[in-house]
Order: C-alpha cells, then sequence, then structure tokens
C-alpha cells in the first residue's frame, strides 16, 4: 500500500529514491533483491489463481462461506499482478519512469487493492463469527446473493477510504516528475487512512476471532456433556456406556451397540437375556470415556487456538509495522526513515497477499482435495 509521507525530503514506500540510475551498472545485490521479488510476486499470482480455480471447477466448493475466500484470492491476485511488478521496477530503477497517467493508476490500484484485502480479512471473520454463534438462522440467511453483497461493500468502503488521499495527491501537488508517491503534511489524512485501511478492521478481527474461540468453547463442552448423557448406563435397559474413537477428533463420536447374549432357543425359548456389567467396570469405563473426551475436547481447542493464532499472527506481522510507521512518521515532525525500511515495510504488507491463501484453505479438506486434483491435472498435461 502506497501511502506514502514527505517528512524533510521524500518518503517513499513504493522503492523510489532521489537519484536516477541513469546508466550505471546494476549491482549483483539489486539483482537478487529483483529477482527474490519477483519470486514473491509469481508465487503469489500461482497460489491465488489456484484457490480461484478449485473454487471455480469444484461444486463441493460452492459454498457462500467460500466465494467470499474467492473473492478475496482475486483482490489477492490483482495485487500480485498490478501491484507487485511496478513496485519492482520502481526499486530497481530507483525512479519512476513510466510517466504520470500510469502512476496515478499504479497508486490508485495498490492503495484500493491492499485496503480491499485487509477488509475482507474483517468480512470473513464476520462471517465465522455469525455461523458459529447463529448457525441454525444463519445457515439460512448465507447465501450467494449475500456474500456477493458483503464483497460489494467490501470493495466500496475500499474506494471511500482510498479516494480522500489520491485526491489530495492531485490537489496539493504533485511530487517531482521522475517520484510516483503520495506526499501530505496533514494528519487528518494518515488517521483517516490508516484507521480505515487497518486500524478499525484490526480491532474488529481481534474481537470477532475472541468471540469466535470461546463460543467453540462453549459449543465443544456443550457437545461433551450432551454426548456423555447419551453414554450413561442403564443397568436394565439396552444403552451401555461406549467411548469416541480414536481418530480424528473432529469427527462425531461413534456409539457401539449393545452389549446383549442371547440364549439358545431350544432350551430358553424366546426370552432374552442381557449381560449386564458390573459396577466397577461401568464405573471404570466411565471414567476412560470422560478421559478420552476431555483429550479429544483439549486436541479441538488446541487445534482452533493455533488457527485462529496463525490468523491474526500473519495478518499483524505483515501489516503492523507499516501502519505503525505511517503514524509516527506523520504525527512526529523530526521522524524520517530510509527508503530501504520503507520497501522492506510495504512487500511485508505484500507478503500477506502470499499467505493469506495459504491460511485460509490450508486446513480445509475439500480445498486440499481439490488443490491435489488440480496438480495432478496439470501434471498430466
Amino acid at each position: 500500500m502506497d501511502l506514502s509521507n514527505c517528512t524533510e525530503g521524500v518518503f517513499s514506500l513504493g522503492g523510489g529514491g532521489d537519484e536516477g540510475d541513469g546508466g550505471s551498472i546494476t549491482p549483483p545485490s539489486k539483482i537478487i533483491l529483483s529477482l527474490t521479488l519477483s519470486l514473491l510476486a509469481v508465487m503469489t499470482m500461482v497460489i491465488n489463481s489456484l484457490v480461484i480455480t478449485a473454487i471455480i471447477v469444484t461444486r463441493k466448493l460452492h459454498h457462500p462461506a467460500n466465494y467470499l475466500i474467492c473473492s478475496l484470492a482475486v483482490t489477492d491476485l490483482l495485487v500480485a499482478i498490478l501491484v507487485m511488478p511496478f513496485s519492482i521496477l520502481y526499486i530497481q530503477r530507483e525512479s519512476w519512469v513510466m510517466g504520470e497517467a500510469v502512476c496515478n493508476v499504479w497508486l490508485s490500484v495498490d492503495i484500493t487493492c491492499c485496503t480491499c484485502s485487509i477488509l475482507h480479512l474483517a468480512a470473513i471473520a464476520l462471517d465465522r463469527y455469525w455461523a458459529i454463534t447463529d448457525a441454525v438462522e444463519y445457515s439460512r440467511k448465507r447465501t450467494g446473493i449475500r456474500a456477493g453483497i458483503t464483497v460489494a461493500v467490501v470493495w466500496f468502503l475500499s474506494v471511500l477510504i482510498s479516494l480522500p488521499p489520491l485526491l489530495w495527491r492531485n490537489h496539493g501537488g504533485g511530487p517531482e516528475e521522475d517520484q510516483c508517491l503520495i506526499t501530505h503534511h496533514h494528519i487528518a489524512f494518515t488517521l483517516y487512512s490508516t484507521l480505515g485501511a487497518f486500524y478499525i478492521p484490526l480491532l474488529l478481527i481481534l474481537i470477532l476471532y475472541y468471540k469466535i474461540y470461546r463460543a467453540a468453547q462453549t459449543l465443544y463442552l456443550r457437545r461433551g456433556a450432551s454426548r456423555a448423557s447419551q453414554h450413561s448406563s442403564m443397568v436394565n435397559g439396552t444403552t451401555l456406556p461406549s467411548c469416541p474413537t480414536d481418530g480424528d477428533p473432529q469427527s462425531p463420536d461413534t456409539l457401539n451397540p449393545p452389549e446383549k447374549s442371547y440364549s439358545d432357543p431350544s432350551t430358553e425359548g424366546d426370552r432374552v437375556r442381557i449381560a449386564v456389567k458390573s459396577p466397577q467396570s461401568e464405573s471404570r469405563r466411565e471414567r476412560e470415556c470422560s478421559l478420552r473426551r476431555q483429550r479429544i475436547s483439549g486436541t479441538r481447542e488446541r487445534r482452533a487456538a493455533s488457527t485462529l493464532g496463525l490468523i491474526l499472527g500473519a495478518f499483524v506481522v505483515c501489516w503492523m509495522p507499516f501502519f505503525l510507521k505511517e503514524v509516527i512518521v506523520n504525527t512526529c515532525g523530526s521522524c524520517s526513515t530510509s527508503i530501504e525500511l520503507a520497501d522492506f515495510l510495504t512487500w511485508l504488507g505484500y507478503l500477506n497477499s502470499l499467505i493469506n491463501p495459504l491460511i485460509y484453505t490450508i486446513f480445509n479438506e475439500d480445498f486440499k482435495k481439490a488443490f491435489q486434483r488440480l496438480v495432478r491435472c496439470r501434471l498430466r498435461l
């Protein structure tokens, strides 16, 4: 995201510098850097394209929740195609050589797509929160039309957040001709852009995922209590205690058939004799079942916590440094930063477009199977 600033000179997030490269020989370090960034851009294109293709061609993935994932992948793909290559060229040349019109388009796409990617994460968190806290009612409301409206709102808000800094750039006079960045001294624009593009979505995501985790804990406890009542022994009944299997903790518990023995009809007639376990064996089995359920519940909670931690951690690590720097530089009159640090923080944010499709699909078995089928098809071709 190119929300650049001016503090005693030019502060560039797009990689622009004050010195042209001219006809000088490109140093090896810059070649390695350009190749590394190009590899990241290609990986971002491939992975997001794979997610989009998997959702389109796999009928099992045609679900409103996955429509938001698909829209997020499209946004991140736009970042990889329309933003990253120009940034690589800008960093390599250390000056903008593609004209004012291309600069305006690039800045517009950069800020809008990065903001849209962040707002998609908030929309996905909100969708998951409703799905787990109001599952029955929300399952009826969770339609493709609703997902489409959500995507439209996200894009509208992204444009609304990105437009004022772009208009101010044109109104307030742009930087030098060989630079492509947004320069401003007004704290109001910084607060407007950073709050709308990051800090408010971050606060929303933190609150929602905390509530999702707590709701998941409550759900596991309720399911455990329900299964415990189903597994209770009945001395003269037909149900004996049973335990969940040691298989996948995500799978539902299975009930074993009641333990019965039938006497020989030639001597006992049609009477049925139920083999009843001793109280000691029943008590021991109930304890074993309880411990096993606790282990499975603990596994589920750890898995949920690790997944949520990965989602939040990647988002915060990628974007927090960039937006902290934005606020500090614009509120501190004597603060500035180097071009190298600005480039690093910008690409750290771009890296989130590579991580997003991995995080939001890697824990889904349907996505894994779809990816495997796509890879096998490509290998055959």
